[in-house]
């Protein structure tokens, strides 16, 4: 399943990427993307001081296609990466992994295109491969968690690098496709009701929940540098407690081919419940950083004619 949908989104942004002007209206497509690949090694032989060998690999993809005709912009955009890491004699563990898939139209507020947006918008979220905690231990897979989240509401564009959109009807969609996981309760879907030897399941737990709240989301964007701020908040559930989401992705050209690449991503979910070193099972706020230099291409038409 995960290769057949793997697969539907490469073909989804090689025709979206495909796209092309028509000569006959005023219309345009601004499409292309930017692949890295970063890669490190530690190799110690006889080291007095000590440590372990090392090797690390982190892959990633973005690409894009916005379209503007009159009153209406269309903007679509993919993310994907993973890295691999490993230790000393250890196997290869995972240290990256994502899938983010986003669609958003505008149609302006006025005749001429200007600033405020009426405004639709879809964004998934997920992964290739299940992972595992520091014990070992699954804890996620390929749509376990998957996350969808739909609304209508209004944006703020005041530049062509920055854009504001707010939706007051949102519904929020958290799948977990993994029955194990689901029996659990991961990911704040509802666990599996258990008979009194705490061990027999009477009903399999919910692979899935909906939440209905308001939706905010920022965006800036230049040559080198994104950062998007996407903050939720349950009207039914604990209002007032917001989930937060923010990425930001930092590629800097050294040569033609070149690059340091830094990307980091905060989440904070009341859902996610993760243990400490102490076996403390509560909601945290996680933090990913990866950093590296590696190999950069840059394609498609990336700044309007």
């Amino acid at each position: 399943m995960r290769l057949t949908f793997t697969a539907f989104l490469l073909s989804l942004s090689t025709c979206l990427i495909a796209q092309s002007p028509n000569p006959s209206d005023t219309s345009y497509w601004r499409n292309g993307g930017v692949s890295s690949l970063t890669f490190s090694q530690v190799s110690l032989t006889n080291w007095a001081a000590g440590g372990q060998n090392s090797v690390a690999i982190n892959s990633n993809l973005g690409v894009f296609a916005n379209r503007v005709k009159g009153r209406g912009k269309w903007e679509n955009s993919l993310d994907l990466a993973y890295g691999l890491i490993r230790q000393g004699d250890a196997s290869f563990t995972k240290s990256d992994d994502l899938i983010n898939l986003v669609t958003k139209y505008s149609y302006s507020m006025t005749k001429e295109s200007g600033k405020w947006f009426f405004s639709a918008l879809m964004d998934f979220r997920t992964q290739f491969y299940e992972g595992v905690n520091e014990e070992g231990v699954f804890i996620s897979d390929f749509l376990a968690p998957g996350y969808l989240t739909v609304g209508l509401g209004v944006s703020y564009d005041p530049s062509e690098k920055l854009s504001f959109t707010y939706q007051p009807v949102t519904g929020k969609f958290t799948f977990v496709r993994n029955q194990e996981l689901a029996n659990q309760g991961a990911y704040g879907v509802d666990p599996a009701v258990l008979a009194g030897d705490g061990v027999t399941i009477i009903t399999p737990g919910k692979k899935s929940r909906a939440e209905i709240g308001s939706f905010f989301r920022a965006k800036y964007k230049n040559d080198i540098f994104e950062s998007r701020l996407e903050l939720f908040t349950n009207y039914v559930e604990n209002f007032g407690t917001i989930d937060v989401n923010w990425q930001n992705a930092l590629v800097m050209q050294l040569t033609k081919v070149l690059s340091m690449n830094a990307f980091t991503q905060l989440i904070y979910d009341k859902d996610i419940e993760i243990a400490d070193d102490e076996g403390v099972v509560k909601d945290r706020v996680q933090f990913k950083s990866v950093i590296g230099v590696g190999l950069t291409y840059k394609f498609g038409k990336q700044k309007p004619e």
